[in-house]
This record gives C-alpha cells, sequence and structure tokens, in this order.
C-alpha cells in the first residue's frame, strides 16, 4: 500500500494538471473548465493509483471488465446532464457529469476497500467544488479569456436540425 504522501501527491498533481488544461479552455470560451477538468483528471488518477498500487492483484479479470462496464455507463447516464435546450442549446453540466463519473469512481475504489484513496481524493474533491468556481473565474478575469456569454448565439425560437 502506497504511503499517504505519495497517494496525496499522485492525486494532487493529476488534479492539478487537469485544472491547468481546463483553465486553458476556459481561457479560450470552451464549454469546459477548471473544476471539470480537474475532477475528471483525478477520478482517473484514482483509479490508476488503485490497480497499479502492491494490491494490484485486487482486481480479477472480471471485475475488470465489471468496472469498464460500470464506467461506461456512468458516462452515458452523465451526458444527459450536460446539454440543456431551452431557447437555444447551450453546453451546460460538465462539471455536474464530472462529479457523476467521479462518484462511481468512489464506488468503485470503496467497493476495492481502498480506504486512503478514497480520503484523498474526497478532500481533494470538496476543495475544487468550494473553491475552483471561484478561483475559475478570478484566473479568467485575470488572464484576460474571452467572455463565454458574448460566443452565444441569438435566441431562436426554433431548435437546431
Amino acid at each position: 500500500m502506497l504511503e499517504w504522501t505519495e497517494i496525496i501527491l499522485r492525486l494532487g498533481v493529476a488534479t492539478l494538471a487537469g485544472g491547468l488544461i481546463g483553465l486553458n479552455r476556459d481561457l479560450q470560451g470552451k464549454p469546459i473548465g477548471l473544476k471539470t477538468l480537474g475532477l475528471v483528471s483525478l477520478a482517473t488518477a484514482m483509479l490508476t493509483v488503485m490497480v497499479h498500487s502492491d494490491n494490484a492483484n485486487i482486481v480479477s479479470d472480471a471485475g475488470s471488465r465489471v468496472i469498464q462496464g460500470i464506467l461506461t455507463g456512468i458516462g452515458f447516464l452523465g451526458a444527459g446532464v450536460i446539454v440543456h435546450a431551452g431557447r437555444h442549446f447551450r453546453v451546460r453540466g460538465l462539471t455536474s457529469a464530472a462529479c457523476t463519473w467521479l462518484a462511481a469512481c468512489i464506488g468503485i475504489v470503496c467497493g476495492l476497500g481502498q480506504w486512503r484513496l478514497v480520503t484523498i481524493a474526497l478532500a481533494i474533491t470538496f476543495a475544487i467544488l468550494t473553491v475552483g468556481g471561484r478561483m475559475e473565474r478570478w484566473l479568467h478575469k485575470r488572464l484576460g479569456g474571452k467572455d463565454e456569454t458574448a460566443q452565444e448565439p441569438p435566441p431562436s425560437d426554433k431548435l437546431p436540425t
């Protein structure tokens, strides 16, 4: 089993790296940001640490297929919360979709009894969700990101086909 410091380092760096990529996307006016990619990177790092730890034999071939099926299914569930139709289509809900996928990953890791991974992942998750939005807005202003509202199409009564 990895030490706490090694788990914190691996999950923390993954979250930071994903968050930086998300910040870049946000600054370019893309519909994804620091919180979303930070959470996705955290979730994938958590699963990778789990399967490459000293206890790598905790997941059998059948268990690996079950985990793959869970993550694929949860991906579809998360996709359902992303696009909302209104007067025009707008991409929203990416962080909720990332949280859905992360919750599934945390459930898998709980099921495997990897408590250190769960504890650290939850702490990082709540930090991202608590201060990530404020940090994202502050960095966006500071670094001169594109205004998301300026890129929206004008309202229309017809939905795109």
